[in-house]
Parts: C-alpha cells; sequence; structure tokens
C-alpha cells in the first residue's frame, strides 16, 4: 500500500512537507536553467508525487486550492507555459518560510 511506503511523509506537518517540496522545487528550477533536461525531468516527476502525496493527505482538505493551484503553476513552469506570468524568483520565495520552517 502506498501509505505504507510514506508513513513518515503523512507524519509530517503541512510546512515540513511543503519544505521538501520546495526543495525538490529549487532542484527542479536549479536543473532547468544549466539545461540539464533529463534530471530536471526526473525531479518535476518527483516533484509531482511529493505535491500528489500532499493532496491526498485528508488533514489538508482546507488548503487543497492553494496545492493544487500550486501543483499547476509549477507544471506550467515545468512546460515553458508559464500562463500564470509567475517569476521563477516568486515560486522560490514561496517556499523559503517552509525550507525555514521544516529546518527547525
Amino acid at each position: 500500500m502506498i501509505k505504507d511506503k510514506w508513513y513518515k511523509w503523512y507524519k509530517m506537518s503541512l510546512a515540513e512537507q511543503m519544505g521538501n517540496i520546495g526543495s525538490e522545487v529549487f532542484r527542479l528550477i536549479n536543473l532547468k536553467e544549466r539545461g540539464d533536461l533529463k534530471s530536471a525531468q526526473s525531479s518535476f516527476i518527483r516533484t509531482l508525487e511529493l505535491i500528489d502525496l500532499t493532496i491526498e493527505d485528508e488533514r489538508w482538505k482546507g488548503r487543497l486550492f492553494e496545492i493544487l493551484r500550486l501543483r499547476e503553476i509549477i507544471c506550467n513552469f515545468y512546460l515553458d507555459k508559464n500562463i500564470y506570468n509567475v517569476p521563477v524568483e516568486n515560486l522560490k520565495k514561496y517556499f523559503i518560510p517552509f525550507a525555514l520552517i521544516s529546518n527547525q
């Protein structure tokens, strides 16, 4: 069962989950900027996997809109569409507080 594999994930707070997602997003951005498209694709898949685990976490039902919109923005960034006109710097700024909280 997937939840058994990800038991530790479901024990984390939302800030910890978002901090982990953020570190993968930072990795994705850096790989994409360096032109390492194969590694960027792996990082993108991992990012979606972590976001999807957070979406499945029943504790965050009230935050689904934000998490789903984040997923959409990440997909648009990866596919170079950026229909929301979200600069990469704003994406990084979004995750910094989560990273700080999850590293305490």
